[in-house]
């Protein structure tokens, strides 16, 4: 025995020259940061093979899909059932899951080593009575409650609730299951006795129980780690990534089945003789390289067998074996843990009790050696494990395009919580080798089990949560015959505005726009054009050259209008015009010049000829006084006029709508129809001069300015409006009109959006149900985030920008992927409506020239149509 005095007396200097002797025999086992940060790469690439369709089927790193879309985020609730089945104990668990809080109620079973060895279907059906034995002593049996297995071995998933096994792992080899559902083999086990009945809703590894264990507690929690019997990993990946599985927006946790890194020798040059040996012996040769480096099945063994070499080289007791030193699996793991006692002298004592235990009569220096071993090899599997969590963390760091990350990473496993150094040593070279990641660890306190119950309460908050948003959604949404009854209503308002009798009555006025024709090419010379239909305005000079089709030379500057002289006095308005005109004539040289003037006026205006135009209502917030009523070119040529620096011949006022049109028809003669979907919408075509009763004349035809941004205004769409839309109209300035265009056009698509939104986290079904001031904020979410959300293909990231431009700096990932839906659901709507009024106006044209069919072109602008992806 190792006399108290011996202990007590300085013996440094023996204990530094006995792990420098051992130091020196396993320098091998010693890996520099250098080598820990290339192995880090290493197991990058791995995980890039094990994500990419092609090279799948051949890596060695399967990063599994799980189908476990979503972490807990603390709302979930319920009973419900968890088996946690990955050694040679298994628990069957009751977890109670309230507002913030879990209740749980455990028992643990063994597996008998015959059953572990032994006929697959005997290994369920032993389950399955140990089930039945657990319901039956919590008086539960008539229950038909949700369960989630957690199953901690290879698997390849195809749902939520199928997980085929791949191989067995830590010393099971039942026949008959590899290659097999194990939820399928469950059920049957289950019904096979028929005294109960449950619902198996998802099968999970430990890891991602873990993960899901610790994602209830901490919501940064991504990252689920074991380090026991075996080792694994799993994490929260973008789908974009995962190409063995359709779709790209989301997450999804893969499960890395990290512990074959090295399997197709990726590790060869890490990998000592004392590796090789170990894995000879194994159940497994060749498989699972990584994880016989590391986990506790193989820990104890690689001490044993380096002890046993030293032995042989006379290096430690005397050169002396034993047969119990001699015996596989002899040295446990456990030892490893009290002999690496924080307290050397205790560890010295342990080893020296451990070795005894072994037929051995060590002397001091052999504890020293001994502990010294120990310390190597646990040390050598803590920084392994650290350089493939943090390929994992730069994954997770680059899919997010973080500059400094903020992860959490929940642990379990037998090594990880009774080795006394093991987790410091993980925790502090996992820090060395990412100082750009703030990572915290979280220890799994109660198991993979209460993580397959979580698991089960996400799926069932997610779907409860899924139906509840699309319920909301399908009010959004158009069916076939909903888009048919608004062309066939549109049609009737488009007759109705033609008809002298019922003009003033109809929402559709469709004005007569005194323009007889489109282009034909043969037209030229000089023109000045202004184009005024938004809080900005641009000033053209457009030459068109004689002769020559398709040849027009256009110069043009772009003027804002100031939100005061939008809303202020008429009069200010058009001196702000005419001072920008005169600005354009200066900056083109041709100050005091005289040229036509065409005057694109895009508001709701009545002509009597070409080159007058009433304007009936302002819309797209304008609200200048004095002009509604008043000719806009009298308005305009009094502002030239008190200006006195040049003259303008007016010849025509057309509105965007026909000035789309007529531009389109330069280049293409097939186009009798502009359309505007922008800031606001509006729609024109050529009309049968007979067909235009407000007109006299029957010959020829006549564009006509529907105006169809005031369809809906007497009630027409009463049916298709939701409340958000009518939210949005009561809050706007001019409630009860312009109801189409407000259900279209980019001035209030992102308010519709905005308010979704709203209703969705006041339900608690985004931003887990907190809202932030900006986002209450009207038009905060402006209609050109709907364009770039609908244009990210980065993983979200041009989602999360808006969001924590909006004060939503919490928000997930799938807040990202729903506030997409939103706003694709919003933007598809938007489409479908204008569509079916376009189809309207295409339908009527076909019908007056009594074709079956027809071809035609139709012109069309506006920002939400040009930057809108879809």
């Amino acid at each position: 025995m190792l006399s108290s005095s011996l202990l007590a007396n300085n013996h440094t200097e023996l204990h530094d020259d006995q792990a420098h002797k051992v130091d020196k025999y396993l320098h091998h086992l010693h890996l520099s940061d250098q080598t820990l940060m290339d192995v880090s790469k290493r197991f990058r690439r791995e995980m890039d093979k094990g994500l990419c369709r092609d090279t799948n089927p051949t890596a060695a790193v399967k990063m599994l899909p799980t189908f476990v879309r979503s972490t807990p985020d603390g709302t979930e609730q319920g009973e419900f059932l968890a088996l946690d089945l990955g050694g040679s104990n298994f628990r069957v668990l009751l977890v109670k899951v309230g507002k913030q809080e879990v209740e749980m109620e455990n028992q643990i079973y063994a597996i008998p080593e015959h059953l572990m060895r032994g006929n697959g279907s005997e290994l369920f059906e032993h389950i399955a009575d140990c089930l039945a034995n657990f319901l039956e002593k919590l008086g539960i049996k008539d229950k038909k409650l949700p369960l989630g297995f957690t199953f901690s071995f290879p698997c390849q998933q195809t749902k939520l609730d199928e997980s085929v096994l791949v191989s067995w792992t830590k010393g099971f080899k039942s026949s008959g299951v590899e290659g097999k559902d194990v939820v399928s083999l469950l059920r049957k086990s289950i019904k096979k006795r028929g005294d109960f009945d449950i619902d198996i809703v998802a099968v999970i590894n430990d890891t991602v129980g873990t993960m899901m264990t610790c994602g209830y507690d901490d919501r940064h929690c991504e990252i689920g780690l074991i380090v026991g019997t075996g080792t694994n990993a799993c994490y929260m990946e973008q789908m974009r990534n995962l190409e063995l599985l359709d779709g790209d927006e989301g997450r999804m946790c893969v499960n890395t089945e990290w512990g074959a890194f090295g399997d197709d020798g990726a590790l060869e040059d890490l990998r000592t003789d004392i590796d090789r040996e170990i894995d000879a012996g194994s159940l497994n040769p060749g498989k699972q390289l990584f994880e016989k480096m590391i986990s506790g099945m193989y820990m104890g063994e690689l001490v044993r067998l380096i002890l046993v070499k030293m032995t042989k080289e006379q290096l430690l007791f005397q050169g002396k074996t034993t047969a119990m030193l001699l015996t596989t699996g002899s040295f446990n793991t456990s030892y490893i843990y009290a002999i690496e006692n924080d307290k050397d002298e205790e560890g010295l004592v342990s080893a020296e009790k451990v070795l005894r235990g072994l037929g051995l009569d060590p002397s001091v220096e052999d504890c020293i050696a001994t502990q010294r071993v120990c310390q190597i090899v646990s040390t050598r599997a803590a920084h392994l494990c650290a350089a493939t969590l943090v390929a994992v963390l730069r994954q997770i760091r680059d899919n997010k395009a973080a500059e400094k990350l903020r992860a959490t990473i929940g642990v379990d496993g037998s090594v990880y919580k009774n080795h006394p150094e093991f987790s410091r040593r993980l925790h502090k070279m996992v820090r060395r080798l990412v100082p750009d990641c703030d990572v915290r660890f979280l220890q799994s306190q109660c198991g993979s089990g209460k993580g397959a119950a979580m698991v089960t309460a996400v799926a069932y908050r997610l779907a409860a949560q899924h139906a509840e948003r699309q319920r909301i959604l399908d009010t959004l949404r158009l069916s076939r015959e909903q888009l048919l009854e608004v062309k066939r209503l549109m049609s009737e308002e488009m007759v109705r505005g033609l008809s002298k009798q019922t003009h003033e009555q109809t929402s559709v006025k469709m004005l007569p726009t005194y323009v007889r024709s489109t282009p034909d090419g043969t037209e030229h010379g000089d023109f000045l054009a202004l184009d005024f239909g938004g809080s900005s305005f641009r000033v053209l000079l457009v030459r068109v050259q004689s002769g020559k089709k398709h040849n027009v030379d256009m110069h043009h500057k772009i003027y804002s209008i100031p939100q005061e002289t939008m809303q202020g006095a008429g009069e200010e308005l058009f001196n702000h015009i005419v001072y920008c005109i005169a600005d354009f004539l200066e900056y083109m040289g041709m100050r005091g010049a005289s040229l036509p003037l065409g005057f694109t006026f895009s508001f709701p205006c009545h002509q009597s000829k070409l080159d007058q135009g009433i304007l009936l209502k302002w819309t797209k917030g304008f609200k200048a006084s004095g002009c509604e009523g008043q000719d806009v070119v009298m308005l305009l040529k009094d502002a030239v006029r008190r200006r006195q620096e040049f003259d303008l011949n007016f010849v025509a006022v057309v509105n965007d709508t026909v000035g789309t049109m007529m531009t389109c028809g330069y280049e293409d003669p097939k186009c009798e129809v502009g359309l505007i979907v922008g800031t606001g919408t509006n729609a024109c075509y050529m009309e049968e001069m007979q067909n235009i009763e407000l007109m006299q004349g029957d010959d020829g035809r006549m564009c006509v300015n529907m105006e169809w941004g005031a369809f809906g205004d007497n009630g027409e769409l009463d049916d298709f409006c939701t409340q958000f839309d009518h939210i949005v109209d009561d809050c706007s300035n001019n409630p009860g009109k312009q109801r189409y265009e407000k259900m279209i056009s980019g001035m209030y698509l992102g308010e519709i959006v905005r308010n979704v939104l709203l209703d969705f986290t006041a339900k608690g079904l985004l931003f887990r149900g907190k809202l932030s001031e900006r986002l209450k904020t009207r038009g905060i979410f402006e209609t050109k985030f709907l364009s770039q959300i609908e244009s990210d293909r980065l993983a979200m990231r041009q989602v999360r920008s808006i969001l924590q431009h909006l004060g939503l700096t919490s928000s997930t990932c799938d807040d990202s992927v729903l506030v997409k839906e939103v706003c694709s659901v919003v933007a598809r709507r938007a489409a479908q409506l204008c569509g079916a009024g376009l189809a309207a106006v295409v339908d009527k044209i076909r019908q007056n020239r009594n074709l079956n069919q027809l071809s035609i072109t139709v012109g069309v602008d506006g920002t939400l149509y040009k930057m809108h992806p879809q």
